[in-house]
Formats: structure tokens, C-alpha cells, sequence
């Protein structure tokens, strides 16, 4: 009997010892798959197990406690993990706890409820946000105007804008493609979407549909956009009550001096732009670098990454987790942001010094928080309406495709008050 009792205090023992190691997902260019990793990390969250992310730790690493079942999903995703013991693990996180070190630990607590605006319809262009959390394995849900004004954004913790025209111009297609029938049926759309809800023109939908984005971010929510979702939204919320929208958008013709009743008080991240007024010219304001005055060829379009304390500035630094700091630039409707039209308050995360415009930026509204992208596509330099999706199997370890990803994990970090 007492042999029997040995036995099973080893077992434990036993037991113990293996369920007590740490499963450690590599970020930096030792990993098979970046992208599908931040899929794991997701897995692993929604089984109500912790991870922890070891910011500046070989290109921010995930840890967590390993068990069969974590070792064997990425197994099947084709991500690269080591293993280590507890005391190891703990060694390690005491080395980046040292002031000396410019790296963190910030535990992931819940998974994130994802929601992405887009119309239910069919559209002539891809949305990189869906086609990487497709890729990597993270669900989410598609809403709508319908859903936004019927309140349901409060039910989420974190939202993606991606190809939207918020001021009602229809991405300024009129010029090129008022006779191409997905043109013409975005439009229908639109409009009978305005009048079901009240609104006789679409820049007044679209304007209330800002308006409740705005409180869900204020409110704790997390915001999320790219390409023409960036300006229009801002163009939207300072130009609220000014008639922006020449006459073939709203049917009748842009009010007197909007240009000078614009309030940049209202807006998230843009400040002292002017709105471009031409119908014909494929722009909505001076927010956008224009491709035409960059004078960069493709392969020497870059952006740098800029470097945080990860001890202080703790969510600049969890959203430029990266294994480069060297990002190949692509463009968008909205390509990049000229500096001199962001807010001071706002943090540039990427920039191009030398062309003097940011790439990646982020501030605070309220309780909640925005990311603005520039770009359309972060593996497709220039994107044409109507070409092919990109196949992320070709590109598991892009780098511009993490940083959209840092985002959607960033509502799953423990809060903690700010430094001072």
C-alpha cells in the first residue's frame, strides 16, 4: 500500500512538472508563419487559457502553459514553437523585467469580439483585414449600417473600417466608373439604405453612421482602419451639417465656403486639411499623399517602424511588435498621411522621414483608441478594382500584414495604469 502511495505521489509529480512547462511561439525569423501564430494565440485565448506576450522578445513572442493539445494546433498551422520549463520561463521574464532591457510582458486575458464593416454585398475589391483573419484563423462577424445604427457596436470590443467612403461621395469612382454596374448598384444600395432609415441624402447616413462609431470608440471600443476608411471618416465628422457633396452625389451642389466651416475639433486624428472639391478627381482632401507628387519607385517605397520604450509606452510598442522594422510601402485610395495634417497628439508608429509623411498611427477618444493604416493591401503594391485577392499562403511571414494583426490581439491585454 505504501509502494502504491509512492507511486502516485510521483505521477503527480510527474504530471505536474510537464503541465507546469511553457509552450514559447517564436516571432522572429526563426517562425514558420507569423501570421497563422497570432491565429494560436487567439485558439489558445478562447479556451480560457492565458498567453502572455513577451514584447521585444525575438520579435514578440507568445507564451504560454503547453500542453498536448496547444503543441499539436500548431503542428496542424504549421507554426514553429519551442518548449521550456517553469523555472526557465520564469528566469526569462525576470531577465526582461530589468530596467536595462527595453522589452515587457503583458498578459492576453480574453478573446476579442471582432466586428468588420462592410456591406453584405459582394464587392469589386478585397479587404485585407478579412483576408488575414481568414488566413489566420481568428473569427469575426460583418456588420453593417443596419447594425451600426441599430446599436449593436457595444457588443463588441474591437472594429475594422477598411473601403469606405464615410462623406456619401462613393470613393470618388464617378469619374471612372459611374457606368460600371457593381458602381451603379453600390449606389442603389446606398440610397435605399438612406431611406429606410430616415435620411434623404447618403452623406447624411453615412454621417450617423460615423457618429455612432465615434461612441463606441469613446466608449472603451477599439477602431481599426485602412485605406479610404482613414480620411473619409475624419472628412465626415468635421464636415457634420456642411453639404460637402456635389450635386451628382446628393443631387444638389456643394454649399458655399464648406471648405471654411469644416470643424477639426470633431475629428479623431486630422487636423487643418482641405477637402477636395473637384467630383471628377479621384481624391477626398489633402490628407492623402498623392502617388503622382511621391516620386518613388515601387522597390524603393519603405517605411520604418519606430521604436518605443516598452516599459513606458506600452501600446505603441505591442503595435509595432514586428521581426522587421523595414515595412515595404503599398498603395490605397488613401496611400499615406502628410505629417503636417496630423493632430500633435497623435503617435506615428511608421513613417517615411525622408517623404514626410506617416504610414501607421494611433491615438485615444474617450475610454477607447483608433489605429489608422495607410494602404490598401500590405502585399499588393497597387491594387486595381477588380484583380485577384492576394493568397496569404504566399506570404505567411509578411510584415505589413502583422501590424493589422497586432491590432486585433491588442483588446486582450490586461489593463494596467499608465506610467508617469
Amino acid at each position: 500500500m505504501k509502494r502504491v502511495l509512492i507511486y502516485i505521489q510521483l505521477m503527480v509529480l510527474v504530471v505536474g512538472a510537464v503541465y507546469a512547462d511553457k509552450l514559447l511561439i517564436p516571432m522572429n525569423a526563426s517562425q514558420k508563419n507569423h501570421l497563422k501564430a497570432y491565429g494560436i494565440a487567439y485558439w489558445v485565448l478562447s479556451k480560457d487559457q492565458e498567453v502572455e506576450w513577451l514584447l521585444n522578445y525575438q520579435g514578440g513572442s507568445f507564451m504560454m502553459d503547453d500542453f498536448e493539445n496547444i503543441e499539436r494546433e500548431c503542428l496542424l498551422r504549421g507554426v514553429s514553437f519551442t518548449t521550456m520549463s517553469e523555472g526557465k520561463a520564469n528566469s526569462l521574464k525576470d531577465e526582461l523585467a530589468s530596467p536595462a532591457i527595453n522589452a515587457e510582458v503583458v498578459k492576453l486575458l480574453k478573446v476579442p469580439k471582432i466586428a468588420v464593416y462592410s456591406p453584405k454585398t459582394s464587392q469589386p475589391w478585397d479587404d485585407a483585414v478579412t483576408m488575414v483573419l481568414t488566413y489566420a484563423e481568428i473569427p469575426y462577424d460583418v456588420v453593417f449600417d443596419d447594425d451600426v445604427l441599430d446599436g449593436k457596436l457595444p457588443t463588441f470590443d474591437w472594429l475594422h473600417l477598411h473601403h469606405e467612403d464615410f462623406t456619401g461621395q462613393y470613393g470618388k469612382f464617378y469619374a471612372s466608373f459611374r457606368n460600371a454596374a457593381w458602381y451603379q448598384e453600390q449606389v442603389a444600395e446606398a440610397e435605399a439604405m438612406a431611406s429606410k432609415h430616415g435620411f434623404e441624402t447618403v452623406s447624411e447616413l453615412k454621417l450617423a453612421v460615423t457618429k455612432k462609431i465615434r461612441d463606441f470608440t469613446a466608449g472603451g471600443g477599439f477602431l481599426f482602419a485602412m485605406c479610404s476608411a482613414t480620411d473619409s471618416y475624419d472628412i465626415a465628422m468635421a464636415a457634420d451639417g456642411v453639404d460637402i457633396c456635389e450635386r451628382m452625389f446628393d443631387g444638389d451642389p456643394i454649399e458655399p465656403g464648406a471648405q471654411a466651416k469644416l470643424d477639426y475639433t470633431k475629428t479623431f486624428a486630422f487636423t487643418d486639411f482641405r477637402i477636395e472639391l473637384n467630383p471628377m478627381k479621384y481624391e477626398v482632401s489633402s490628407i492623402d499623399v498623392d502617388p503622382r507628387s511621391r516620386g518613388v519607385k515601387e522597390e524603393n517605397d519603405l517605411f520604418a517602424l519606430n521604436e518605443f520604450s516598452a516599459k513606458w509606452d506600452v501600446i505603441p510598442t505591442i503595435l509595432t511588435q514586428n521581426h522587421e522594422r523595414i515595412i515595404k510601402g503599398f498603395m490605397g485610395q488613401t496611400t499615406a498621411f502628410h505629417k503636417d495634417q496630423i493632430k500633435s497628439s497623435i503617435i506615428i508608429m511608421g513613417e517615411n522621414k525622408s517623404l514626410n509623411e506617416a504610414r501607421y498611427i494611433h491615438g485615444t477618444i474617450g475610454k477607447g483608441q483608433f489605429t489608422f493604416y495607410g494602404g490598401h493591401d500590405p502585399e499588393d503594391y497597387q491594387h486595381m478594382v477588380g484583380e485577384p485577392p492576394t493568397d496569404l499562403n504566399l506570404h505567411p511571414n509578411s510584415p505589413g500584414y502583422r501590424l493589422i494583426l497586432n491590432n486585433i490581439l491588442f483588446p486582450s491585454v490586461k489593463k494596467k495604469k499608465q506610467k508617469t
